[in-house]
């Protein structure tokens, strides 16, 4: 897939109003500090567009990033991070869930977890509730790039199972490092993209 434009159109806080875009979008959640923000820079071909936050738990809006005129990627805020206060956390469920209920335009979403270790109960409600909504999330095992290769078969099992994945069900593992997982994850975009 080749980049040739991005642009971060819209930004949405808790009381904002969700844009009626006209174009197809895909979302990313993910726990703070999984590596969302790398990911979608890595998606868009750029260095650092999306933020990366020293401080997990920073991106506390819905950001929309227009891609080629012809697809948004939808950066939803990360969760789980103990350090927020309790009411920013509360606050940000029903924000996300608004934006996955309400949006017309919503084709995937993106789940991201750490290959690295077993999924956190946050990460497996996620998973459930996306499922619940009627979708079927594209799993992203990120910071493959921290295992050796021969760990890596193990730990996709071991994410499988905690998640209860069903045979058929994506899983990617990706690195922002190394690029690992970006072609598998654009062909699906351009997938979404053909299908408008």
């Amino acid at each position: 897939m080749v980049i040739k434009t991005v642009n971060l159109e819209t930004i949405c806080g808790i009381t904002s109003k969700l844009p009626e875009n006209s174009l197809p979008e895909v979302a990313f959640a993910g726990r703070s500090n999984v590596g969302k923000s790398s990911l979608i820079n890595a998606l868009m071909n750029r260095k650092s567009y999306a933020r990366i936050s020293a401080e997990p738990g920073k991106t506390q809006t819905i950001n929309f990033y227009k891609i080629n005129d012809a697809i948004y990627y939808v950066d939803l805020p990360g969760y789980g991070y103990a350090r927020l206060s309790q009411q920013t956390r509360a606050q940000w469920g029903p924000m996300i869930e608004r934006y996955l209920k309400t949006s017309r335009q919503l084709r995937r979403i993106f789940l991201l977890v750490d290959i690295r270790h077993e999924p956190s109960g946050d990460d497996k409600m996620m998973y459930d509730w996306i499922v619940h909504q009627g979708y079927e999330p594209i799993v992203v095992a990120t910071k493959v790039d921290k295992l050796k290769r021969s760990q890596v078969e193990k730990q996709v099992r071991v994410l499988r199972k905690a998640l209860n994945l069903k045979e058929e069900s994506t899983l990617i593992p990706f690195s922002s490092q190394t690029k690992q997982g970006r072609e598998a994850l654009w062909d699906i975009i351009e997938e979404v993209i053909r299908q408008g």
